[in-house]
């Protein structure tokens, strides 16, 4: 019995130990599972998000793709407040280092929190001096956000990614569902001090990628030559719209002034993310003279050789229509009274037709309802006033003012002219291509508004604007061009009556003109130094509708 204290000590070490075995196999094994479980559901964090957004993509005519919006991983700089012992000189440092406010920065490390957001999107520069620093409580990671290479370019067609993860604007809006995507399981894990360490997240749910109508190259164009446009006559904006009038297929679409994706939340005039091909209305003058001319046509009132007698000016009522510059103009045939623009004409051929007819065909050309483009945001005018049916109302609207359109509609009513007398659905997509590999290609959607042969007529009608009237700087040595000009008045915003001295000027025209391949319109808003369209908006046609059909390789007309 002498050793029967470590016997006795033995014993109670050999009990202890089994009471541990025993509690450990218990929650290891036989309730292993649930104790792993409780542990995992404290430690990580599961959440529904949006799948990895879709891609934008701009082709050229070899097929070639371009990547207009993608998805790119930025660092970002945060905080664990609860780590931090010297808040007031780390928030000096980090200022410093990243340029934000050191009261800004100050408050959040004060917060009683475990994760502060300090700064989004830093630089490589930023990066490395927050390397250097090894700061407690202060982390870098990655997050993954929009980016747009190419910046500026066909920035009101894209649009772009609110702070909310929310399309907004151009095909980012419009299609904002399609690019999301389905959503997905993101687990987060946590770390002792209650921040996240990582992330994992599942890819298999992405959204759909699209390719865009837009060739990369008729846009690049167009961009400059509207810049140029800018400088030169110094305009408050301006539009350029290039598209395919047999399909739809918008070939370029570009206003100015235009924004940097990337950057937009700079910008402090919000009016720069307006559309203003789809979302501003403005008087068009002259260049709707063609919509009634196409009325009357095809209602067989007219003929291109139907002569009329002009005396310089008309009476309705109490108003007094006046030809511009108070010409006299005399016997014209319908055929000049598009060439030479004759404003008295219009009234002429709207009063042969009827009230009731001609506002039958504005509404079947499409001016009273949207064009159904796929960008997100556009509008159009009922024209009540024009609706009310009074006299001079539709006199003046013959020839393009007291009626208020946008230039997509004015577009696609001169892509009817051009293909056959068609009314057809502009697009900006050509496909979506699914996560799956699935294709969806945009199915042409079109409408008849005319006889085939009133559109030709019409056409060979607005040849002749260019081989023999106002509109000659448009004509290209080898190709028939259709087209037709546009000087508008622009009316005040609260009060009856127009701006003495300030145009919206405007020019619609097709190539080659009797088989067109490509149509552009283009309208300069209240350019400065320059009278009438004919010397402003003509030579950027003519200069883009020569870059297309040498880049497209169309043969001539004729020798």
């Amino acid at each position: 019995m002498r050793h029967w204290r470590i016997n006795l000590i033995s014993f109670f070490i050999i009990l202890i130990a089994a009471a541990i075995v025993s509690r450990l196999v218990y929650l290891q094994i036989l309730r292993g599972d649930l104790y792993k479980a409780l542990a995992q559901g404290q430690q990580k964090l599961f959440s529904q998000v949006q799948g990895e957004r879709g891609e934008i993509f701009l082709e050229d005519k070899s097929g070639d793709l371009y990547k207009f919006a993608t998805n790119k991983d930025y660092p970002f700089l945060y905080a664990s407040p609860k780590r931090i012992k010297e808040k007031e000189k780390t928030a000096q440092v980090l200022s410093e280092v990243v340029g934000e406010d050191k009261d800004l920065i100050l408050e959040k490390l004060k917060k009683d929190t475990f994760w502060q957001l300090i700064k989004n999107k830093l630089s490589d520069e930023e990066v490395a001096s927050l390397q250097t620093l090894n700061l407690s409580g202060i982390y870098l990671s990655k997050n993954t956000l929009r980016y747009y290479p190419q910046e500026t370019q066909a920035s009101h067609v894209i649009g772009f990614i609110s702070g909310s993860g929310e399309g907004q604007y151009g095909v980012e809006g419009y299609y904002d569902e399609i690019l999301r995507g389905g959503e997905e399981l993101e687990e987060r894990e946590k770390g002792p001090f209650g921040y996240f360490t990582f992330s994992i997240k599942n890819k298999e749910n992405s959204g759909s990628r699209v390719i865009l109508t837009l060739d990369y190259n008729i846009q690049f164009m167009a961009e400059k030559l509207l810049k140029e446009a800018k400088e030169k006559w110094n305009i408050e904006s301006g539009t350029i719209v290039v598209l395919d009038p047999d399909s739809g297929e918008i070939l370029a679409l570009v206003n100015e002034p235009n924004f940097d994706l990337n950057l937009y939340s700079e910008v402090e005039n919000l009016e720069v993310f307006q559309n203003s091909a789809i979302q501003k209305i403005f008087e068009p003058g002259s260049v709707f003279k063609p919509v009634i001319m196409a009325a009357a046509l095809n209602e067989h009132k007219v003929a291109p050789q139907t002569k009329y007698i002009d005396q310089g000016f008309v009476k309705i009522g109490g108003f007094t229509i006046y030809n511009y510059a108070h010409k006299v103009w005399g016997s014209k045939t319908m055929t000049e009274v598009l060439e030479q623009s004759i404003n008295t004409g219009a009234v002429f051929i709207e009063q042969q037709i009827g009230h009731k007819t001609f506002l039958d065909y504005i509404e079947r050309f499409g001016f009273f309802e949207p064009s159904g483009i796929d960008l997100q945001g556009e509008v159009f005018s009922n024209n009540s006033e024009l609706k009310k049916g009074y006299e001079i109302n539709f006199a003046t609207a013959s020839f393009g003012q007291g009626i208020a359109i946008t230039p997509i509609q004015l577009a696609r009513f001169f892509a009817a002219i051009a293909n056959g007398g068609e009314l057809v659905k502009p697009h900006v997509v050509k496909k979506i291509i699914k996560d799956s590999g699935e294709e969806i290609e945009f199915q042409v959607d079109k409408t008849r508004v005319m006889e085939q042969k009133t559109s030709s007529i019409l056409t060979a009608m607005l040849v002749g604007v260019v081989e023999n009237g106002i509109a000659r700087r448009a004509q290209i040595p080898g190709y028939f061009i259709a087209g037709k000009t546009g000087t508008a008045q622009i009316p005040y915003s609260d009060r009856r009556g127009y701006f003495p001295e300030q145009t919206i000027q405007s020019f619609v025209g097709f190539a080659p003109a009797f088989n067109p391949e490509f149509l552009i319109m283009v309208k300069l808003d209240r350019p400065q130094g320059t009278p009438e369209a004919s010397v402003s908006t003509v030579p950027i046609f003519r200069e883009l509708a020569r870059y297309i059909i040498d880049y497209l390789g169309i043969p001539p007309d004729y020798e």
